[in-house]
């Protein structure tokens, strides 16, 4: 069975991800700052494989801890592999947030270790088992290159990746003609948000944090041709994460985190080429940014 490590997955966009693969029979390695909802979690996960339980090992810690991230990626091992990282785990920085004027360095620092420092330690460690994945070439037997659910869509997502998104940067003017990434290997798939790309008021320290997990994963994706990158602002959702950013917030009217989900799973199923992308909050609904 394939095998995916999510972190941050004892709720929200986590657990959801989490409970679709192992619906669809992946083997999870899962992880959350807090034992008792991510061992909650993982009972239900374990419940929802495909015909027998799905293999769910749930360790509770840090990302920020070095000695934790080791744990995952040994975790992943003794199941036998790696071909899906999802970096989901996050921190605000500042709960509520507040104007730039006001932002705490310390909690500044916080967002960019967890943020930024920790998915990239843990790409560090999980690449060796990333590499020797062979569960998305496995797609090349049913869906041949170029007839995925991304081709021929308005969006663009059928075309070449392009490692320079945003061409109007003068650095990046040029660019934009770069060939096609074809992975060979697994996945990494970056929990990215609109702010890293948005100037909204009060959002500037998790907005850079952000921004800077973005650039990381483009310049990942072009270093690691093998592997597919994929770095997704989820949109707008009812989460934990948003009721104490923006405690004052009526947050009723927002898409529960579920409806994400299809979005990410048609990057997975289409073995999407490396690129950042907007999972609209509906099924199926992904796009490239």
């Amino acid at each position: 069975m394939p095998v995916a490590l999510i972190t941050g997955a004892s709720k929200g966009l986590g657990r959801a991800l989490a409970a679709a693969l192992a619906g669809r029979g992946w083997d999870l390695v899962v992880d959350a700052r807090s034992a008792g909802p991510l061992e909650e979690a993982a009972r239900k996960l374990r419940g929802a494989g495909r015909g027998t339980a799905a293999r769910v090992v749930a360790l509770p810690g840090d990302v920020a801890d070095g000695g934790h991230r080791a744990a995952l990626v040994a975790a992943a091992g003794e199941l036998g592999g790696l071909d899906l990282l999802v970096n989901n785990a996050s921190v605000l920085g500042a709960e509520p947030l507040v104007r730039l004027a006001e932002q705490p360095l310390d909690g500044l620092r916080a967002a960019l270790e967890v943020n930024v420092v920790a998915p990239l330690a843990l790409i560090q460690q999980a690449l060796p088992l990333l590499r020797v994945s062979s569960y998305l070439p496995s797609y090349e037997e049913v869906v041949r290159r170029g007839e995925g659910p991304f081709s021929g869509r308005a969006d663009g997502n059928g075309g070449a990746y392009d490692s320079h998104p945003y061409s109007e940067n003068a650095r990046n003017a040029g660019l934009s003609d770069s060939p096609p990434y074809i992975g060979t290997g697994g996945a990494i798939l970056n929990i990215s948000s609109d702010a890293a790309a948005e100037p909204y008021p009060t959002w500037g320290g998790y907005g850079a944090a952000k921004a800077a997990l973005d650039q990381q994963s483009a310049v990942l994706a072009v270093e690691e041709p093998g592997l597919r990158v994929w770095w997704v602002d989820p949109g707008d959702m009812r989460t934990d994460l948003y009721a104490a950013a923006v405690p004052d917030d009526d947050a009723s009217g927002r898409p529960l985190p579920g409806t994400v989900v299809p979005g990410l799973l048609r990057l997975l199923d289409g073995a999407a080429p490396s690129g950042r992308y907007s999972a609209a909050a509906a099924p199926g609904g992904v796009s490239s940014r």
